[in-house]
């Protein structure tokens, strides 16, 4: 087969040479017919275990009548409908495919060529590959403990920093940033910097420590990009539906560089119809805690010398468990064998 013609030297950016295409799993379907397995157990993508709700069934049956349509492109109805909820103008919201989206259109608006990102590491990987598209400089800042430490974060901040990726919750640790770390962390950084608030796992938490982004930084004049998703308990990730408030001028900056009709008809009326599923929203927040507090069981079972407390069911408690649990295991093979014992459970 003969290969296309390449364009020649130089017509491929130069900052793109450190970096390698995503490379996604296997699908599921694929490892059970390779290794000749009934079931797979896929964790490398944090999914949560549940479907859409109902009501967002019903809603994407109902729009897939109208495909023949383009989407809505400023997802008007979604963003009127958030900003109402949160108490924020409509001009303070930006609806995109998943949050992960609404980090590449924050790098896109903000960063130039040898601007530079802070960012704890290990994160979620898209804190680093979108400025580096950008060709940003990106600090990385190690965890300490498993956890963000907000004071090297801010160690880090130079007069060229732009941007400060913060999760109130970090992937891929579970480890959460108490409130009290948080409102240090934006008191002291500079007014130069937009601090992006990842908080994709708000829902998932129960913990008193734990922070409003919305209502606590961004409704409160803190410089910051709070962002939330569709993808985790309200199960919409395959559909790719995550929203950012902040400061009207930066979402208006980040819609100029969107792409139109980046958001589909049934991923806007899918994420509209499950705003109001609160009772399935509990109930999910109950089976995750069950959920927790039997892994902490198994690491009982399993490990010896550590001490766990009865009523270890929030996920600041778990992950303090599984930190103790973690540096008695004597190699992670082990620890991978008990996470997928007790998810056959």
């Amino acid at each position: 087969m003969t290969p296309v013609a390449g364009p020649g030297p130089g017509v491929v950016r130069s900052t793109l040479d450190g970096l390698v295409p995503y490379e996604p799993g296997k699908p599921v379907e694929t490892v059970q017919r390779e290794l000749g397995l009934e079931r797979v157990v896929k964790l490398a993508s944090n999914e949560g275990p549940f479907g859409p709700f109902p009501e967002a069934i019903e809603a994407v049956e109902r729009a897939l009548a109208e495909s023949n349509r383009y989407p809505d492109g400023g997802c008007y109805r979604l963003r009127e409908e958030l900003s109402a909820r949160h108490g924020v103008d409509f001009g303070e919201v930006i609806v995109a495919a998943g949050a992960d989206a609404v980090i590449g259109y924050a790098c896109q608006a903000t960063l130039d060529t040898a601007d530079e990102i802070v960012t704890p590491w290990p994160s979620f990987p898209s804190y680093v590959l979108d400025p580096l598209k950008a060709g940003a400089i990106t600090a990385r800042i190690p965890l300490e403990h498993g956890r963000v430490d907000v004071d090297a974060l801010l160690g880090a901040v130079t007069d060229r920093t732009k941007l400060a990726f913060l999760p109130t919750v970090n992937n891929p640790t579970g480890t959460m940033t108490s409130r009290a770390d948080m409102l240090r962390f934006l008191e002291a950084v500079p007014e130069h910097v937009l601090t992006v608030v990842d908080d994709a796992y708000f829902h998932y938490v129960d913990d008193p420590d734990f922070l409003d982004a919305i209502e606590e930084t961004a409704k409160q004049g803190r410089r910051v990009l709070v962002l939330r998703t569709f993808s985790k308990i309200y199960g919409l990730a395959g559909l790719r539906i995550g929203y950012g408030v902040g400061p009207a001028e930066v979402i208006t900056a980040m819609r100029k560089v969107q792409r139109a009709f980046d958001v589909t008809t049934p991923a806007q009326e899918a994420a509209l119809a499950s705003l109001d599923g609160e009772v399935e929203l509990v109930r999910r927040r109950a089976v995750n805690r069950e959920a927790m507090a039997a892994q902490i069981q198994t690491m009982r079972e399993s490990v010896s010398g550590v001490s766990l407390d009865e009523e270890m069911v929030s996920m600041t408690q778990y992950q303090r468990a599984f930190e103790a649990a973690s540096r008695v295991f004597t190699t992670a093979d082990q620890l991978l064998e008990d996470l997928i014992n007790t998810l056959g459970r």
